[in-house]
């Protein structure tokens, strides 16, 4: 059970409450999250802890998984907060703390940190510092997965020339995203594969627009694509089954297939002849494994800066997302677990937001929605004009509005809730 302290909420202590997303066991995400809130005596940090404020998560179908008790990571202890990534700014460090400073943005090191919470304490070690603008914090926060997915993908299977192609299913989603701007920045011919549907060609529209070559459904690839002997060095397969045997089929002599996700939850399937007769090769790839082995610091942090650098200069967009405010982490789950969206043919990542107003709805004041990016804009743009001043106030374009006895009386309203 958890216990809130009586004390008035003084500007003080009101950085102390926290709110989290946790869950007690694995099962259906709808079922086992519930938001609780919780008491950081961040006054009294260890040496090697930081005291963060978590500006931004994302909810990605692993941290589903995870939840779910089928991703190969798992929490060490219940409750756990959810969560994998996320960008956050550093509040406060304790003594021994040498790399990092006051207002450093930072994302997890690893996996499995628990970001679905709006202030943490954690050692050092798990945080990992970004050199970037602060008002960049929406890319920051899925910077460690999927443009890195992306990236790495690319990167470290085989050796790509300006005019090679690559083919990969499940372009629409978020590291599709980026795998075709990638293509495009490093002067590669992407294919994409999407599954059909009734806005089918709005879809196709938007991703020729971000810099796809070709798109198309899966019965197209099949019947008029792979006739054709397309000769494709890379494959990038995140849905398995018929589709990623479909892709096996577009590799040339030699190529390689990467296997990155399962959405079809079916095995991972390769032709034959493209086995015996085109030596192709079929091999896995996992950020996290990626990130737990390596250890080379110079290597992220390169990484990391091309990809900042990328969206700083416009060749990187953020893909379409729906920002959420805590108090509405149920619709946010539900968004997530469904295949698609059905009201737009493209599916908005949902991403959690820290919002010191307390646990309302973040809405557009026009049309009582949540904010929602349509890829019109490269960056975060809200209404209000205020600058990030302090570590009290809210990151840009969002009014602080701090009334000590409202803030006091929900945590306790919350807590009352908790005991029933």
């Amino acid at each position: 059970m958890l216990l809130f302290k009586t004390r008035p909420a003084t500007l003080l202590n009101f950085k102390r409450f926290a709110c989290q997303i946790i869950y007690n066991e694995h099962g259906n995400p709808t079922e086992v999250l519930s938001l609780c809130g919780k008491e950081f005596d961040f006054n009294n940090l260890e040496n090697n802890q930081v005291y963060v404020k978590w500006l931004a998560s994302p909810i990605n179908p692993a941290d589903i998984n995870q939840i779910q008790g089928v991703y190969p990571l798992k929490p060490s202890t219940f409750p756990a907060v959810g969560g994998n990534e996320g960008c956050a700014k550093i509040i406060k460090v304790g003594r021994g703390v040498k790399d990092f400073k006051y207002g450093d943005l930072v994302i997890p090191s690893t996996s499995g940190l628990g970001t679905w919470c709006t202030n943490g304490i954690y050692d050092s070690k798990a945080l990992f510092k970004v050199h970037a603008n602060p008002e960049d914090f929406i890319f920051l926060s899925m910077l460690q997965v999927n443009p890195s997915t992306a990236y790495r993908m690319l990167k470290d299977f085989v050796h790509l020339s300006p005019g090679d192609l690559i083919v990969q299913n499940g372009a629409n989603s978020a590291v599709g995203h980026f795998v075709i701007q990638l293509c495009r920045i490093y002067g590669l011919k992407s294919i994409n594969v999407v599954r059909d549907r009734p806005e089918i060609d709005q879809l196709k529209k938007h991703l020729e627009e971000i810099g796809a070559d070709e798109v198309y459904t899966e019965k197209e690839f099949l019947t008029s694509i792979i006739p054709k002997k397309i000769k494709a060095k890379l494959a990038l397969n995140c849905v398995g089954g018929t589709s990623g045997m479909n892709l096996s089929r577009a590799l040339e002599y030699g190529g390689t297939m990467v296997t990155y996700g399962g959405m079809s939850k079916g095995p991972v399937q390769v032709a034959t002849s493209s086995l015996i007769f085109a030596n192709i090769k079929s091999v896995g790839f996992w950020m996290s494994s990626w990130y737990g082995l390596w250890k080379n610091k110079e290597e992220r942090e390169h990484m990391y800066k091309e990809l900042i650098d990328w969206y700083k200069a416009g060749n990187l967009t953020l893909p379409k997302y729906e920002i959420r405010i805590y108090g509405d982490y149920r619709e946010a789950i539900k968004l997530s677990i469904q295949t698609d969206d059905p009201q737009s043919a493209i599916k908005p990542k949902q991403i959690l937001k820290n919002n010191e107003k307390g646990n309302g709805k973040e809405f557009n004041k026009t049309n009582k929605k949540p904010f929602i990016n349509n890829n019109d804009d490269k960056k975060f743009t809200p209404n209000s004009t205020n600058k990030d001043k302090t570590d009290d106030e809210m990151m840009p374009g969002i009014q602080k509005e701090f009334n000590a006895k409202k803030f006091r009386n929900s945590f306790h309203l919350l807590a009352k809730k908790l005991e029933k």
